[in-house]
């Protein structure tokens, strides 16, 4: 089986691992990181995140007359080091969806965060601008943090 595209972020952070794993899973905190006024203008409808094995994720907006809902499930929870979801866009690649990995390691000065977002081939065109969203979202939450 061939390897699926990946878009990789890396980025460190001056807190203990379960700060940020709290972060990343508390809607609050999505809002701030990864839709709000720091990243990009849009118009937040709802996030909404199960934080349990099995359960599911919904983080809806409006960018002018768009509106997008990113959807998914989260597959596994190992606090603080390791978060794997399923994510998609409701109505697009609902068949196979991308799958996140997001694991987190303790460091001297608190830890090292590292997300991989495998995608499906047909999305390979996305891997670079993937990465650099990715990597803007966590240097944000590194701020916030």
């Amino acid at each position: 089986m061939a390897q699926k595209p990946a878009a990789i972020a890396v980025q460190t952070f001056t807190v203990e691992p379960m700060r940020v794993y709290d972060a990343i899973l508390d809607p609050a905190m999505i809002a701030r990181f990864t839709f709000g006024p720091l990243l990009r203008e849009k118009e937040i409808l709802h996030i909404l995140n199960e934080p349990r094995v099995g359960g599911v994720f919904s983080c809806k907006f409006r960018r002018g007359d768009t509106y997008i809902d990113h959807i998914g499930t989260n597959i596994e929870l190992d606090p603080p080091s390791r978060i794997v979801f399923v994510w998609s866009i409701a109505g697009h690649g609902d068949n196979d969806p991308s799958i996140v990995k997001i694991d987190i390691t303790s460091t001297a000065d608190g830890c090292c965060l590292r997300l991989i977002h495998e995608m499906e081939n047909e999305c390979a065109a996305f891997v670079d601008r993937s990465r650099a969203g990715w990597g803007k979202m966590l240097g944000i939450l590194a701020t916030l943090l």
